[in-house]
C-alpha cells in the first residue's frame, strides 16, 4: 500500500456548497476572514444576532487547520499549572482554565443546536507518563488543578494502566473525564451549514488581498481588497490563525507556524482494538506520530480515550 497525500479527514464529510458566480455584496456589517471554526462560529453568532455577514476564504470551508488535526477537544493549557499560575497568576490562570472548560461546552452546545453529526463525544482523555518523574507529578498536579480550578482528575498507578490502554511501557497515567473528541471536517461544515442557515454568506476561493481605513456616508469602516474584487465592512474580524497573510501583518508577525502530523491505520476492531484500549472497546483507527519513537525520546503523551469517530 503506497502512500496517500490527502486529508483524510475530508473523505469523511460532506461539505455545503456555495454558489462560486455569487457577487461580493458592496458592504456588509462585518467582514470575517477565514472559513474554519473560528471565522464561522463568529458568522453563525453574528448573523444569528441580525448583522449582514460575508465570510471570505482563500481556499474552501474548513480547508486549513479546522480539519487537520486529532479531534480532540481537551481541558487546561498547554503549559503545567504550577507554570501558568507563577506566569499569570492565581486569577487570570483561573479564569483561563474555566475558559478552557466552557469552549468544550460551547463546542457541545452548538453541535446539539444544530444537530451536527461529528461524532462529538464526552470520552476523556489519557495522559500517559515516559519517565517516573513525569508521574510522580501527576498528583501534584491533580491536587492543584483541583484545588485551584476545582476540576477534578484521576491519577492511574501504573499497575493499574492496563485497564486504559494495551501497554506496558507507561509509568503510570492521569485520565480526564471532561474532555471530547469529534470528527473535525464534519464538524467544520456542520459550522458552514449553520452559518449559511443563520444568513452569513461564504465566499470560497476569495483571497483578502488587503484592508484599508475607508469611511462611507460618515461612517468609519473598512475597504477590503480580495481577489474577486472589494467590498466595505463596518467591522472586519480576523480568523485565519496560522494562515494569517500578508494582509494583516501585524498579525501575521505574531504566528509561529507549527506542523502537526498524525497516521492512520485501518481499523482496529475486535481483539485487536480491546487490546489497544481495554477501557474502551471501541473502533480505533489511528493513533499519533509520536508513538513511533523510543521511549527514551517521548514527551508526556496524551491518549484520546475514543470512541468511534470514522465511518
Amino acid at each position: 500500500m503506497g502512500l496517500h497525500e490527502h486529508n483524510y479527514w475530508f473523505t469523511t464529510a460532506e461539505f455545503p456548497k456555495t454558489d462560486a458566480a455569487r457577487p461580493l455584496p458592496e458592504r456588509v456589517d462585518v467582514a470575517v476572514i477565514g472559513a474554519g471554526f473560528t471565522g464561522l462560529s463568529a458568522a453563525r453568532t453574528l448573523a444569528k444576532r441580525g448583522a449582514k455577514v460575508a465570510v471570505l476564504e482563500t481556499q474552501i470551508i474548513g480547508w486549513g487547520a479546522s480539519s487537520r488535526n486529532g479531534g480532540m477537544l481537551l481541558t487546561g493549557m498547554k503549559l503545567g499549572v504550577n507554570k501558568l499560575i507563577s506566569m499569570y497568576g492565581r486569577d487570570l490562570s483561573r479564569r483561563m482554565y474555566a475558559a478552557s472548560l466552557a469552549t468544550i461546552d460551547c463546542v457541545e452546545q452548538i453541535v446539539r443546536e444544530e444537530a451536527i453529526d461529528c461524532d462529538f463525544s464526552r470520552c476523556g482523555h489519557l495522559e500517559v507518563a515516559c519517565k517516573q518523574k513525569h508521574f510522580d507529578g501527576y498528583a501534584r498536579q491533580a491536587e492543584v488543578i483541583a484545588r485551584e480550578f476545582n476540576h477534578q482528575l484521576r491519577v492511574v498507578q501504573r499497575h493499574e494502566l492496563s485497564a486504559e490502554i494495551g501497554s506496558t511501557i507507561y509509568y503510570g497515567g492521569m485520565v480526564d473525564e471532561v474532555s471530547a473528541g469529534a470528527n473535525p471536517a464534519r464538524y467544520v461544515a456542520g459550522l458552514g451549514r449553520a452559518a449559511l442557515k443563520a444568513g452569513a454568506e461564504i465566499f470560497e476561493h476569495t483571497r483578502v488581498e488587503g484592508l484599508q481605513r475607508e469611511s462611507r456616508q460618515g461612517e468609519s469602516g473598512w475597504k477590503i481588497a480580495t481577489s474577486r474584487g472589494t467590498l466595505w465592512a463596518r467591522e472586519v474580524f480576523v480568523g485565519t490563525n496560522g494562515y494569517t497573510g500578508k494582509a494583516t501583518p501585524a498579525l501575521q508577525k505574531k504566528i509561529i507556524p507549527i506542523g502537526s502530523f498524525i497516521i492512520t491505520t485501518e481499523v482496529l476492531t475486535g481483539s485487536a482494538g480491546a487490546r489497544t484500549q481495554p477501557a474502551q472497546p471501541h473502533d480505533l483507527r489511528f493513533e499519533e506520530l509520536s508513538l513511533l519513537l523510543p521511549a527514551y525520546a517521548r514527551p508526556t503523551y496524551v491518549v484520546r480515550r475514543t470512541r468511534r469517530i470514522l465511518s
